[in-house]
């Protein structure tokens, strides 16, 4: 129970990078593509918060060396390709049927709950999981 408190509080961390990146992008850029570069923007800031997040308190992983910390965090992005069409799609689904900013960000944060929950299970058995990736050597 602890640790899904604990997940939780930071994916709640994670979300607000994210859709915070996102408002600061579309206060910034006015053109072509505007919500599109926002989401993506987000979505990479999110990442990264999340990652370091995770590493950290959620898995207690400690990587052998910067190399070893790269594969890990290619494999942890590769589980979040899944996770972020989720987000994706309820954040771009909103913005076209309701066509206002409150609610494409009420459409993201529903997927990013949803990603967040599926990308815990798999980055727990193919990422942090035991194995030769995981732990120091």
């Amino acid at each position: 129970m602890r640790l899904a408190i604990i997940y939780t509080a930071l994916a709640l961390v994670a979300m607000a990078t994210n859709i915070g990146s996102q408002e600061l992008t579309v206060r910034a850029y006015h053109g072509p593509f505007q919500i599109a570069l926002s989401v993506f923007i987000g979505t990479g800031v999110g990442l990264v918060v999340k990652y370091l997040l995770d590493k950290a308190f959620i898995f207690r992983f400690r990587a052998r060396d910067k190399l070893h910390d790269a594969q890990t965090f290619g494999l942890y992005t590769m589980t979040g390709v899944v996770t972020t069409a989720i987000f994706w799609g309820f954040e771009f689904s909103f913005d076209q049927i309701f066509q206002s900013k409150d609610m494409r960000y009420l459409g993201g944060l529903i997927g990013l709950a949803i990603g967040y929950w599926t990308k815990y299970r798999l980055d727990k058995r193919y990422v942090f999981g035991p194995g030769p990736k995981q732990g120091t050597a």
